[in-house]
């Protein structure tokens, strides 16, 4: 009598190596959704400042509230993901920032459509500190540049979705039907994070991880005496100064005002300028996993770093003094800005290997919390820039601007990458001095 052999899914599942790939699959869904929601705004800006009569920078706001919550609250995310696991911690923020999805669908004023992307950005500030620390556990240390890439690409992926894909969507369903479909959809996901993931390979039963050993959880005074401790380095600050600039640069011209630019500039319609806008997804797609695995590969990373923040400053700074460069150029800077983000990326292993494994939520936190502080204060700071050269013309609910509105935004983006490149240069002859 002969003997089935198990199913292919019992093998899967009880299998460390394999089983950590569906628990990240997991939590990457969430932050896919993390990704397309942080950038929906610039799609739906006409439609959203016509339904509720707004500015462009009271639009500004309404895009910048998700940021604004979601930096503050990256420390605090560190905590708890050091503190109470991955687990329970993205699933919370699953919970809530889709609940918010759902209600900023529904939203009848410009009150409670804040009070919606306040939501948004409430849970899904924990969504991505979760996932490095999941992988933190259950993946080695050699291996985290290249998983940290793979984590930003889902980012990339997210913001494609955003752009073409969503814009047809809400041209076929409309805008309200699309963003509560997502969030009955991100409802079921939450559910689907607290059933199977674990915080680590022992947790969920299994065999350890080589290289990847159990991490007990911190005590409140070793949270106090890790926060005290990364907040006062030095590369802390010079890395989170850093992504403050790149990453709020990227989050607010491509995520925000890429496709009003695009659209006003070029006379396409928003489906073409989502298009084109699409590159930077793509770009963020290709750019960290690619220069994470070199990295972990050559071992080089702030080389990296000072060549990626010079190209990029160059990107910016071609369009800021042309204006209107070939829509193809455009494309093209976008892909640039998109996938050279992975080298600032790698300020996340760099910071996160000076401190105890254990404390790699909070270190995370502290420096991711920079780009979204960065992406809270750049929209609304363009958005009272482009106000200051609006034609006085309204283009399908949106406010028209100036050419010249436009330069000076990419301008003022020019000038965030120059200090990202001072930045990169301290990094580098620092790390050469270590």
């Amino acid at each position: 009598m002969s003997v089935s052999s198990p199913p292919i899914w019992s093998n899967v599942w009880s299998n460390p190596y394999r089983r950590r790939w569906i628990l990240w699959g997991i939590l990457a869904v969430t932050f896919l959704l993390v990704s397309i929601y942080r950038l929906l705004t610039a799609v739906i800006a006409g439609p959203v400042m016509s339904a509720f009569g707004i500015t462009g920078t009271q639009l500004g706001t309404l895009h910048a509230i998700f940021f604004v919550i979601y930096a503050l609250m990256q420390i605090p995310a560190g905590i708890l993901v050091d503190r109470i696991g991955p687990r329970r911690t993205a699933t919370a923020g699953a919970a809530v920032m889709n609940a918010g999805a759902v209600w900023f669908a529904l939203a009848g004023g410009y009150g409670g459509a804040l009070a919606g992307r306040f939501l948004i950005g409430l849970g899904g500030s924990v969504i991505f500190v979760s996932l490095l620390r999941l992988c933190a556990n259950w993946y080695r240390a050699d291996e985290f540049g290249t998983m940290n890439g793979l984590c930003f690409a889902v980012g990339g992926v997210g913001g494609i979705l955003a752009t073409t894909p969503f814009a047809i969507a809400v041209d076929v369903a409309g805008w309200r039907t699309v963003v509560l479909a997502l969030g009955t959809f991100g409802l079921v996901v939450a559910v689907v994070t607290f059933v199977f993931v674990r915080d680590s390979a022992e947790r969920a039963g299994l065999p350890a991880i080589e290289g990847a050993p159990e991490r007990p959880m911190l005590s409140v005074g070793e949270v106090r005496e890790f926060t005290v401790r990364i907040l006062s380095d030095r590369w802390t600050w010079v890395a989170a100064v850093m992504l403050y600039c790149t990453g709020g640069v990227n989050l607010t011209l491509v995520g925000l005002w890429g496709i009003p630019y695009v659209v006003q500039t070029y006379d396409v319609s928003v489906t073409v300028a989502s298009t084109i806008t699409l590159f930077g997804g793509i770009g963020l797609v290709v750019g960290p996993p690619v220069i994470g695995r070199l990295s972990d590969s050559l071992e080089r990373d702030t080389e990296f770093i000072v060549v990626g923040s010079i190209l990029y400053t160059i990107a910016l700074g071609f369009v800021a003094a042309t204006g209107d460069p070939p829509l193809v150029t455009v494309g093209v800077v976008f892909f640039l800005t998109g996938s050279l983000f992975g080298t600032f990326v790698l300020t996340y292993p760099i910071v996160q290997n000076r401190y105890d494994d254990r404390a790699s939520g909070i270190a995370i936190g502290t420096i991711n919390g920079a780009s979204f502080f960065g992406a809270a204060t750049f929209p609304t700071v363009m958005g009272w820039v482009l106000d200051a050269y609006w034609t006085g013309d309204v283009l399908d609910g949106a406010r028209v601007y100036t050419e010249t509105g436009y330069r000076v935004a990419f301008a003022i983006g020019t000038v965030a990458g120059l200090v990202s490149v001072c930045c990169a240069v301290w990094l580098h002859l620092h790390d050469r001095q270590e």
